[in-house]
């Protein structure tokens, strides 16, 4: 047996509407759906959940609780020609660039916070050796 794929991806913020803001205004993200605890947006095949923790966490939920501490981590693939691009698209929404980083196996990746402090990177195709398009 082998799991094909990431099918969802969850990251958690208190502010739900700051997060909606960003995902879609700064990533283009698409909003599919939306509760009193979550977002849920399309990212090509897969789904990027937003979560509020503390309505995640609550126990007797349909779907098992969840929760995390602390900032997360996310990365999404961009092709290594669009780097200066999304460079100057975050400055024009005042987001802070935190660190760009230049990898042996080729690419750049730059590295920012959504607004709940999440870690997110923009990541080239060549990471983890592959071709991630």
């Amino acid at each position: 047996m082998l799991a094909r794929r990431i099918f969802e991806t969850v990251l958690y913020a208190d502010d739900l509407g700051d997060a909606e803001a960003f995902y879609r205004d700064v990533l283009g993200l698409t909003l599919a759906d939306r509760g009193e605890s979550f977002l849920a947006f399309r990212c090509q095949t897969g789904v990027l959940l937003i979560f509020d923790p503390r309505r995640s966490a609550t126990p007797g939920r349909m779907v098992p609780s969840h929760g995390a501490r602390g900032p997360g981590h996310l990365a999404f693939v961009i092709p290594s020609s669009e780097v200066d691009g999304w460079l100057a698209h975050l400055a024009r929404h005042d987001v802070p660039v935190e660190s760009i980083v230049d990898w042996p196996e080729g690419g750049r990746s730059i590295y920012f916070r959504d607004p709940a402090g999440n870690s997110l990177e923009l990541a080239p195709p060549t990471l983890w050796g592959g071709n991630w398009n």
